[in-house]
């Protein structure tokens, strides 16, 4: 079985959870209807399962390539890159006066998760444009708009992100690439960046470079950083200088080529030194690249539930073919297939619930970030644009690794058979694994979350959260329902635990950060639980409303809810102990000891 589309559950979110209805009564989406959005998710529906999703084993064995600085990517994929762009995809959250169509991120976002289920891979060359236009669109000056985000929209030219450098990971204070003024305008860069998602490809006729470097007087740390636009090609067709010195070899996403890129080598023709152009004032370049790096940490927070959707389609299935060993309850005295066995049906269900509460979770924060674009009342924009940016690190970090937890239980469900290549069950566990690693690695995340999110404001955005999972709670109740009551004691139990854990980072934070900050990723873990069951109660609220038409999808999704509650809720607790009670244990061992 190939991938299917969840768009189903996708438009349940959309309508019911994500505020649809809402969202088009803001000027500049009103015509993104439930029907234009239902209309949009089928054809994208279509598009990834038909064409891109064959490409996703074939590019896994048969990676791109390098050769001499030139990269040759998976047979098929130019092709389908070329559909994929012809169809309006790349710029289907992009403003309409640059050739995109304007619609909104919530729906952009299961478009985007449709086509990182059908191959992660591919996927990744558009993620980078998605954000080299987002960064051009907030610090890009009027003529570099008009020159770059057209042919970024139309596929003609893709974008990258270059940020890191052999010495500079995360620390990007230790960046060196460094550019060098010209006489008559422009500059010349200088450096070496590594892990450059499609630094090099063979899918389009041009690739544009953002690139972090140091200008000559700039100070020292993150505050001496600029912003440069590098084309691969410039506009009078010669090629610069900048050279793919090679591509790794990785663990997964082998058909999406990450580059080791040199600028300055000489091997352009340029002469020595690429020629680039500021992007906005100097030294607010990580400013910059932080709008193209939020935007791209949300997108890998919609990979990791694509990854683990994909995972989950292909354990339910093996699960409802593979036939072994007689039902415990001694329902029949053959063998049946393994999705009888209350372990197995343990597994799928976990894998299923994580799923849908995470992709819930994440379209409610794109619709956040809608409202915070497209509200006339500055007060409502700020509100919810500070919501959003509140979950981006949660959306990232918790479904990141929420998704190695459900493509492990594919592989697990498999058996023997799931750590045979061939089966395909370990592609998703090998691809997951970088999602919470790259674009900032899931401590990232949760160092943002603890100093920017919660310390910083006292927690007053994180307890406003918690109110909102306390409204569930109190409707959920008022609803007399035995299940719905039972999510409602399991919402109490995780509040309580997240609120003291808010209230331990906030008195914490400053006076004993090493405390605070050694529970920073059991407190994003936390918070991804709870705000995941926060919105499996509004499902569960929706589904018991809905006609007796969607009886099925209401139950299944009735049960989901319910088992996410009774079983990921729990988790909450153990640890809100670690972080209250574990936080001196973490450093108690001296350096030299490891």
């Amino acid at each position: 079985m190939s991938y299917i589309a969840p768009v189903k559950d996708m438009m349940f979110c959309l309508e019911h959870l994500a505020g649809l209805d809402m969202l088009v009564k803001l000027p500049g989406h009103e015509e993104a209807t439930p029907d234009t959005a239902r209309a949009v998710l089928q054809e994208c529906a279509r598009f990834t399962e038909d064409a891109i999703a064959p490409l996703n084993w074939a590019g896994d064995q048969n990676p791109s390539s390098w050769n001499a600085g030139q990269v040759t990517t998976t047979p098929g994929f130019k092709q389908a890159f070329r559909q994929f762009v012809d169809g309006g995809w790349q710029g289907l959250q992009h403003p309409a006066d640059f050739g995109g169509q304007g619609l909104p991120k919530c729906i952009a976002a299961a478009c985007t998760e449709m086509l990182n289920s059908a191959n992660l891979s591919f996927a990744l060359c558009p993620l980078l444009s998605d954000g080299a236009i987002e960064a051009l669109l907030t610090a890009g000056s009027e003529e570099q708009k008009h020159r770059y985000i057209p042919q970024l929209i139309s596929g003609e030219w893709t974008g990258t992100m270059n940020l890191t450098e052999p010495q500079a990971g995360s620390d990007l204070s230790l960046v060196r690439a460094r550019a060098v003024p010209q006489d008559g305008g422009g500059y010349r860069l200088f450096g070496q960046k590594i892990f450059i998602t499609y630094g090099e490809h063979d899918m389009a006729d041009n690739i544009v470079h953002l690139v972090l470097a140091r200008l000559p007087d700039a100070p020292a740390g993150v505050k001496g950083i600029s912003l440069f636009i590098v084309p691969k090609v410039l506009p009078d067709g010669r090629r610069n200088d900048v050279w793919c010195a090679s591509i790794e070899h990785k663990l997964g996403i082998k058909a999406s080529p990450t580059a080791v890129l040199v600028y300055g080598d000489g091997k352009g023709e340029v002469g020595e030194g690429a020629i680039g152009e500021i992007v906005g004032e100097p030294s607010r370049g990580l400013e910059y690249m932080f709008i193209m790096m939020n935007a791209a940490r949300f997108a890998v927070g919609t990979q990791g539930i694509a990854v683990a959707e994909r995972a989950y389609q292909k354990a339910a299935n093996y699960a409802r073919d593979r036939v072994q060993s007689r039902p415990v309850d001694g329902s029949a005295q053959e063998s049946v297939a393994i999705v009888h066995h209350p372990d197995v049906r343990r597994m799928l269900m976990t894998m299923r619930a994580l799923t849908e509460g995470s992709r819930a979770l994440a379209l409610v924060g794109a619709s956040l970030h809608d409202v915070g674009r497209a509200h006339p009342d500055e007060v409502q924009r700020a509100t919810h644009e500070a919501a959003y940016e509140f979950l981006v690190p949660i959306i990232k970090g918790f479904s990141t690794e929420m998704s190695i937890e459900v493509a492990s239980l594919g592989v697990q469900v498999h058996g023997g058979m799931g750590f045979i290549e061939e089966t395909g069950a370990a592609q998703f566990y090998r691809d997951a694994r970088i999602l919470t690693i790259y674009e900032g690695t899931t401590a990232v995340q949760a160092n943002d979350l603890v100093g920017r999110k919660t310390v910083r404001d006292g927690g007053a955005l994180a307890l406003s959260f918690a109110r909102r999972a306390a409204d569930v709670e109190n409707r959920l109740l008022a609803s007399g329902h035995a299940q719905a009551m039972a999510m409602a004691s399991q919402i109490v139990q995780a509040r309580a635990a997240y609120e003291q854990v808010v209230a331990f980072i906030v008195a914490n934070g400053k006076p004993r950060p090493n405390a605070a900050y050694a529970g920073s990723v059991p407190y994003l873990m936390l918070s991804g639980y709870l705000l995941a069951g926060w919105q499996m109660g509004e499902a569960w609220l929706a589904a018991d409303a809905l006609t007796q038409a969607d009886g099925s999808f209401a139950q299944a999704k009735r049960v989901t809810c319910a088992f996410f509650c009774a079983h990921m809720l729990p988790r909450c607790a153990s640890l809100r102990d670690s972080i209250l009670q574990g936080a001196d244990s973490v450093m108690a061992l001296p350096v030299e000891m490891f």
